[in-house]
């Protein structure tokens, strides 16, 4: 990410930090080089990535999330995979250039489905 689009994502999180600060116990921002792994927010792309250790008020951090990620959509803005985001499953699909790639992949490995889980099917179920 350029660093004058870097510094306008910080910008469109200011804009919310006093709905954040209350919520929020470690924040993290760091840079990421890109990569070449298809489910990655790196993929392709160099990145700035947002990382937050939430307090433990899961309705208003459902809330909060909600506004980063609004605030972060004009920058396609893609969740990592093991952190909180609220974003449907389309959504998320349509940030990752590679996912149906990797749907492929995971029904020609496992074909049973013996790997998937709840969370798989929701965001990338084995078949559309």
């Amino acid at each position: 990410m350029p660093r004058e689009r870097a510094v306008e994502a910080l910008l469109a999180l200011e804009r919310i930090a006093a709905r954040l600060a209350p919520l929020v116990q470690i924040a993290e921002l760091r840079t990421v080089a890109a990569d070449d792994l298809w489910l990655s927010p790196s993929y392709q792309r160099d990145s700035v990535a947002f990382h937050f250790t939430w307090i433990a008020d899961e309705p208003a951090v459902t809330r909060a999330l909600a506004g980063v990620e609004e605030n972060l959509a004009p920058f396609a803005a893609r969740p990592h995979w093991g952190k909180l985001f609220g974003m449907g499953p389309e959504a998320v699909r349509g940030l990752y250039d590679r996912a149906d790639d990797f749907r492929r992949l995971m029904r020609h490995y496992d074909p049973a489905g013996k790997f998937r889980n709840d969370f798989l099917d929701c965001y990338l179920p084995a078949r559309s």
